[in-house]
């Protein structure tokens, strides 16, 4: 009787735990996702973006019914948790071909943003492509960004290793628009240039393509000037003048790189950066292959914050560099060289001369491989570049959203895939064999 009791007494009590969970469920949500990839949830990243969207969206997709209607539903669904008011709707194109044709569809499935009168459209269904339409949203207008050419500049389309072509295509997809300059053939600066990028030239610059650049900057132009250790006779001294921003001599090497992985000191792994609205919030490492330590002159008509800085292990090495001895030559004082932390990378700004704009921006950084297409996948370059180029661009809300982790993805080589082959499906399998035979052995 005792124990039909007790029976009782636990039904009971767990019918009152369900009901109590139950009423809670409906006062507190709690989502975990479970699934492969986190691929029922979007990124903290995507939900930056939408919380820079203030206001209802709308998305009206053009899919015939069926299995395409089906996935755009599961795809906005993952937005619409994070953010209600966004709504979708759906048009057939067999029944509307007007409104198909007037909207540019180009293909079964496309989806039309519609956010404060802007509109972008998605062609494919994934988060990426859904989120990069929302920062072209978030951007408004195309931007234009002129690259300068014709000087041995690294190329902005440019597939290799020293180019900026990935790194263009990334911008390109956020509403950035790359436009060619050569500054030998154009009169003046296109005044519609939201920024200019002087990307590590390698030829000097003639002196009339010089005074173009400075002009620019007196106008109230944004600039993004990317140096290089021993670029000094390039004719860029008047450019400098006017941003105030001086070169240290020799090339940044830090002796830090020995100790944590990279045997070339002159491999600068930035770990701390200044406080910046560039770098809000930024902690991810960026990785700088050769770069040249920069000074701010005094004087100047700029407010000049640190970008970017070397360790306290590194200096300003004024001797060639001896991979053979690598970091072994150590500081030199009597030669000139400063010892770190060094800046190597400055943001200036300042009220703009331009009557259309509040505030003129420049950044200066003494490397520009970081951005290549040799290392723009390394640890955080590529989220450092966007936020820099958000930055100039006078997208401060942007800046602030974070990027994906560079860690997203596993590129095991050969050797590391082998191993983690054999230790998965060879070593683990036979340790819990012999881990039960031991326990069934030892329970008899």
């Amino acid at each position: 009787m005792r124990r039909a009791w007790r029976s009782w007494a636990f039904a009971l009590l767990a019918v009152v735990i369900a009901v109590c969970i139950a009423a809670l469920s409906t006062r507190f949500e709690f989502t975990v996702d479970w699934s492969a990839g986190a691929r029922a949830t979007i990124t903290p990243e995507s939900r930056a973006l939408l919380a820079q969207l203030k206001g209802p969206l709308e998305a009206v997709a053009y899919a015939r019914p069926g299995q395409l209607r089906a996935k755009t539903n599961l795809l906005m669904e993952r937005y619409q948790r994070f953010k209600p008011d966004l709504k979708l709707g759906f048009v057939d194109p067999d029944l509307d071909p007007v409104a198909t044709q007037d909207a540019g569809i180009t293909a079964d499935g496309e989806i039309v943003l519609h956010w404060h009168g802007h509109t972008q459209h998605v062609t494919q269904l994934d988060e990426q492509s859904f989120s990069d339409a929302l920062v072209r949203l978030a951007r408004g207008d195309m931007r234009l960004v002129a690259f300068v050419t014709g000087d041995g500049e690294r190329d902005a389309t440019g597939r290799n290793a020293a180019d900026l072509g990935d790194f263009v295509a990334k911008l390109s997809a956020q509403g950035v628009r790359a436009l060619p300059l050569n500054l030998a053939e154009a009169a003046e600066v296109p005044r519609n240039a939201n920024l200019v990028v002087l990307a590590s030239p390698q030829a000097a610059l003639p002196p009339a393509s010089v005074q173009k650049l400075a002009d620019f900057v007196a106008n109230g132009g944004n600039l993004l000037w990317l140096t290089e250790p021993g670029a000094d006779d390039l004719g860029l001294a008047p450019l400098a003048q006017v941003l105030g921003i001086k070169r240290l001599p020799g090339m940044l090497l830090d002796s830090l790189g020995s100790t944590s992985g990279v045997r070339d000191p002159r491999m600068l792994i930035a770990t701390r950066y200044p406080m910046q609205a560039i770098t809000d919030g930024f902690r991810i490492n960026t990785v700088f292959p050769r770069a040249a330590a920069l000074a701010s002159l005094s004087g100047a008509a700029w407010n000049a914050q640190p970008l970017l800085q070397s360790s306290a292990q590194s200096w300003n090495q004024t001797a060639p560099f001896d991979p053979a001895h690598g970091a072994q030559s150590g500081f030199t004082a009597n030669a000139g060289e400063l010892k770190g932390p060094l800046t190597f990378g400055y943001a200036l700004s300042r009220l703009s001369p331009s009557p259309d704009k509040t505030q003129q921006r420049v950044v200066v950084i003494g490397d520009g491989d970081f951005l290549s297409n040799a290392y723009l996948a390394d640890a955080g370059n590529l989220a450092l570049g966007e936020r820099v180029v958000d930055w100039l661009l006078g997208d401060d809300a942007l800046t602030g959203v974070p990027r994906s982790a560079p860690d997203a993805t596993l590129k095991p080589t050969r050797a590391e895939l082998g191993m983690i082959t054999f230790g998965y499906l060879i070593a683990l399998p036979i340790a819990l064999i012999l881990i039960g035979l031991a326990i069934g052995w030892r329970r008899r």
